[in-house]
């Protein structure tokens, strides 16, 4: 029935406008939250905490580089559940990681039209830990779940740090397996 269709669209549009208001008011609340702790220095502490874990996934990456920053940035986003915090950051630290590629082909006499293209051990590494996303609060899902008129809509934290845990083991193992293999 025609109306039936109708009506099923108009239910559908109006639920996905609620969502996305949802889910925009909880963006922008992390967001903020991710502006107040990089002004207050948290973010500046975290990244302290986790250098010792950076430079053993990316012992190729000098200390001073400017992806270190994105790449911790990433991963704190990451942490915190909020993907879309977590882009920004990870498009900056792949452009300033082919930045150091290009540089570094440059530095060696290398034909850098062939081989700039090519993903560094960094690139790789960085890739599988961001798509594993260590995630302690899934914020989205949680969201979602409210958003769905769920009991407990943190019912799946747990699984998921689980989840993530593995999933980021697992790409963390993967790396330092072939990174051993591949030369650049």
């Amino acid at each position: 029935n025609i109306e039936q269709v109708g009506d099923g669209a108009i239910e559908s549009a109006e639920e996905a406008v609620k969502l996305c208001i949802t889910m925009l008011g909880i963006m922008s609340m992390w967001m903020g939250f991710m502006g107040v702790a990089e002004k207050s220095g948290l973010v500046a502490k975290a990244e302290k905490m986790l250098e010792p874990v950076i430079h053993w996934l990316f012992p190729a990456l000098p200390k001073d580089h400017k992806a270190r920053a994105h790449i911790i940035t990433n991963i704190i986003a990451n942490i915190l559940g909020l993907g879309w915090a977590a882009t920004p950051a990870g498009l900056k630290a792949m452009q300033q990681l082919q930045e150091l590629h290009i540089a570094r082909l440059k530095a060696a006499g290398k034909n850098i039209q062939k081989y700039s293209g090519n993903a560094t051990k960094e690139m790789c590494t960085f890739l599988i830990i961001n798509i594993s996303s260590l995630q302690l609060i899934p914020m989205n899902i949680v969201a979602y779940r409210s958003q769905y008129g769920s009991v407990h809509p943190a019912a799946v934290v747990g699984p998921g740090l689980a989840a993530t845990i593995i999933s980021t083991a697992t790409a963390v193992i993967f790396c330092r397996i072939v990174s051993r293999r591949r030369t650049d």
